[in-house]
């Protein structure tokens, strides 16, 4: 008996410690404000048709990053399917992404959903990333792919 509970005391040391390194790398590739994803806004609200910043009050931490939700029926819908809602790549602007790897800030209201997917750009300055990868989405796609597999080893 006293085995059985050793090994399983071992096995949830191991898990825990999997678990917050797996947070740490998140919250190091992952674009975040001291944990704070997506600068405030709500993933789930990008596919009810408009961009719109959550609230302090509607808070879930998923993996070591906290998302906002603008009510509590966007964040129960999240935590059903977190890998659904959380934007490509990390959150940085998946043009970037596809041009050199480069993890580079966003504008959260900047953003296109392909295949069941958020993408979003950056789009400061009169430079608007989304207008560029629509050029040849599918070319960007492909490398920004390849690209943030590498950058999240």
């Amino acid at each position: 008996m006293k085995r059985s509970l050793t090994i399983i005391f071992l096995l949830c040391l191991t898990w825990t410690a999997h678990a917050q390194a797996e947070n740490a790398t998140r919250l190091r590739n992952y674009n975040n404000d001291n944990g704070i994803a997506i600068k405030d806004f709500d993933p789930v609200s990008y596919f009810k048709g408009k961009a719109a910043k959550g609230s302090e009050k509607f808070a879930y931490t998923y993996k070591g990053l906290t998302y906002y939700f603008v009510n509590n029926e966007n964040m129960e819908e999240f935590k059903k399917s977190p890998s659904k809602y959380e934007p490509a790549y990390g959150g940085w602007c998946a043009y970037s992404m596809a041009i050199n790897g480069e993890r580079v800030k966003v504008d959260p209201s900047t953003y296109k959903i392909i295949n069941g997917k958020v993408y979003l750009f950056s789009n400061f300055n009169g430079k608007n990333n989304l207008r560029a990868w629509n050029t040849n989405q599918a070319k960007y796609k492909a490398s920004a792919d390849k690209l943030w597999v590498k950058k999240m080893h």
